[in-house]
């Protein structure tokens, strides 16, 4: 009986426990795809049980929503002093997967940089990259600002920014929150995007009157939309889309037959062929179709086997022609190849001496000059081949006066380069709170020109992104399209990044592939720059690939720990800088100086005994 009892005060237990929580959200949103990114107040004034809130508030509103790739895709960030971004857009898929990482969150507890927040939101949530459906595809973006307390920098300017970029935001303020910046983030109208909870322990109450905010009702089934074709339910409005195969005409409602091959979409290389809302891709005579139905390819008669060419068979339109290898000249019978003398027969491009083998050549240089990565061009054994990009922190900390120090810093370093377009190359990037390439690897091919073009470099003076700095390098500036030398001619390639404080996001991910991606990375910091964060761009080992200097006026004193480094075949011991090549001379020189000093000795004491011979005969004859 007393077991009986305890059974069914259990079951009681969890009746109560269940009935006990919130039932606002059994309804799934039914007007069509959103992009939704949860910005929530993640600073110190935010107690454990009270961040407990925030999380079931969030979880409660994605357990309703019509999850998935072509549904509603959600993000995550959290906020304090820097941007903590929990997941993006294209992370997940599933209503599991967010919850575990939501659940996963920790707090970072500092300051309310809600501003700064925002920022990140308009320049990095809502981007393709992350997973933001095309504007053009008309996906509402969505940003839902959970704060518990006043910004501790500007919210007004960055917010009207994003919202003109098509971002529509929501401020959520609980118990200690301003509700003149709320509003000021708010988009219109303010009574439809501003909500204030008196406390933590009311947010999932009020969960059900923002769902009805954020749903809206399906304006398609509410009323006669007067769409041909389909009709789509957005948050207070719809659009009419067409069936595949038609496009909607200008009234937005009805829809008409698409001609694929007149609206320059089709992509075929050759020829379109239309074919009632769709098309077929067709080629000129003597080129096949590919296996993409698009593009064309020149038949290959050489691939037949018929073509008795000695070395090479070189496809041409509806027809081939026979190539000799290097070396070797084709015969008056267009099929068989003969050697020939190519330092005598061809442009070979040597720079100093071309030297024939059989069938082909090489490049050499004079005695004392190294064959450079081209294989034809020679130069100096200190002329050390590298692609350089120099990343420099333009944030408001720097400030003007500092700033021109660090372009003094750069033109420092250039002046111990080779710059050439066969030597050492140089990039120069910006950052901020965005990132800018000042000019890439391919700009310049001389030191003069290049150091120029740093005086001109404007200041841009916002935020410390140091984190999407390092991704702006990776993704773009060492790409051969920006100069960057290919991989095979293992030039090495170099990433130098200055900073005079914190990154206010997260590096540690950009940092590691770009150091796997084969980048020497050398970190500079100047005054508050952080030390750990320093180490973690730093390419091992650590201390040779990282410095730092207390003052600005004082860092060009890294300049030679850098020479030393980046051009290790300058560095000779500790104080002394030397060139190998000018060592050898000047051990040459000293050589040949002392044999002719012998010389000169012998035929003095020659002369000497000559003359004291003389004086002897002379002195004699008296």
């Amino acid at each position: 009986m007393m077991k009986l009892l305890r059974i069914a005060l259990f079951l009681l237990l969890i009746f109560t426990t269940l009935e006990a929580r919130p039932k606002f959200l059994e309804s799934k949103c039914k007007t069509g795809p959103l992009d939704i990114v949860f910005v929530i107040d993640s600073s110190r004034s935010v107690r454990p049980f009270e961040f407990e809130t925030m999380r079931r508030f969030m979880i409660d509103i994605i357990h309703n929503l019509d999850i998935g790739p072509n549904a509603t895709r959600v993000g995550v960030i959290q906020y304090s002093s820097q941007v903590q971004n929990v997941f993006s857009l294209k992370s997940f898929f599933t209503r599991a997967e967010m919850e575990k990482a939501i659940n996963n969150i920790v707090p970072l507890a500092q300051g309310t940089m809600t501003g700064l927040a925002i920022q990140y939101v308009m320049n990095v949530a809502f981007t393709t990259q992350e997973g933001a459906r095309p504007l053009h595809k008309k996906i509402p973006r969505v940003a839902v600002i959970v704060t518990d307390g006043r910004p501790q920098d500007r919210v007004t300017e960055v917010s009207a920014q994003a919202r003109a970029a098509g971002i529509e935001i929501y401020a959520v303020g609980v118990q200690r929150a301003d509700m003149n910046s709320l509003r000021a983030m708010a988009s219109p109208a303010l009574e439809e995007h501003v909500f204030l909870v008196e406390s933590f322990d009311l947010i999932q109450q009020f969960g059900k009157q923002f769902q009805d905010k954020l749903c809206g009702v399906d304006m398609c089934t509410e009323m006669d939309h007067g769409c041909q074709h389909t009709c789509v339910s957005i948050p207070g409005s719809f659009y009419c889309q067409c069936k595949m195969g038609f496009k909607l005409n200008a009234d937005g409602k009805t829809c008409s037959i698409i001609d694929a091959c007149a609206d320059g979409r089709h992509g075929c290389e050759h020829q379109c062929v239309n074919n009632h809302g769709s098309y077929t891709c067709r080629c000129r005579t003597g080129y096949q179709l590919n296996q993409d139905k698009k593009t064309c390819s020149m038949i290959n008669f050489c691939s037949y086997g018929n073509h008795s060419c000695q070395h090479e068979c070189v496809n041409i339109l509806n027809g081939y022609y026979c190539r000799c290898h290097d070396g070797y000249t084709l015969q008056a019978d267009g099929k068989s190849c003969q050697a020939s003398d190519l330092c005598n027969s061809i442009e070979h491009g040597c720079e100093f001496k071309c030297v024939s083998t059989s069938g082909s050549y090489h490049c050499v240089c004079p005695e004392g000059q190294q064959l450079q990565a081209d294989k034809k061009t020679c130069n100096k054994c200190k002329a050390g081949h590298i692609d350089l990009v120099l990343v420099i922190d333009g944030s408001k900390s720097v400030r003007p006066q500092n700033f021109e120090l660090v372009k003094q810093f750069v033109n420092q370093i250039v002046d111990f380069l080779d710059v050439s377009p066969h030597g050492t190359r140089v990039g120069l990037v910006q950052y901020s709170s965005r990132v800018r390439t000042e000019f890439p690897l391919n700009k310049f091919t001389t030191a003069a020109d290049l150091k120029k073009a740093v005086q001109r470099v404007q200041y841009m003076e916002k935020g410390t992104m140091t984190g999407l700095a390092l991704k702006h390098m990776l993704e773009h500036s060492f790409t051969e399209a920006e100069g960057a030398r290919p991989l095979s001619q293992n030039v090495p390639r170099i990433g130098l990044v200055f900073t005079d404080g914190r990154s206010q996001d997260d590096i540690s991910e950009w940092a590691r592939r770009s150091k796997e991606a084969g980048i020497i990375m050398f970190a500079v910091g100047v005054g508050k720059a952080v030390e750990s964060e320093l180490r973690e761009i730093a390419s091992e080992p650590v201390d040779k690939h990282f410095s730092y200097s207390a003052d600005f006026n004082t860092m060009t004193n890294i300049v030679e720990n850098l020479k030393i480094n980046i051009c290790p075949e300058e560095g000779k011991g500790e104080t002394e800088f030397r060139n190998p090549c000018e060592c050898e001379a000047l051990v040459q020189f000293q050589t040949n100086t002392l044999a002719i000093l012998e010389d000169l000795t012998d035929k003095i004491g020659q002369m000497t005994a000559r003359l004291d011979q003389l004086e002897n005969q002379i002195a004699s004859k008296k």
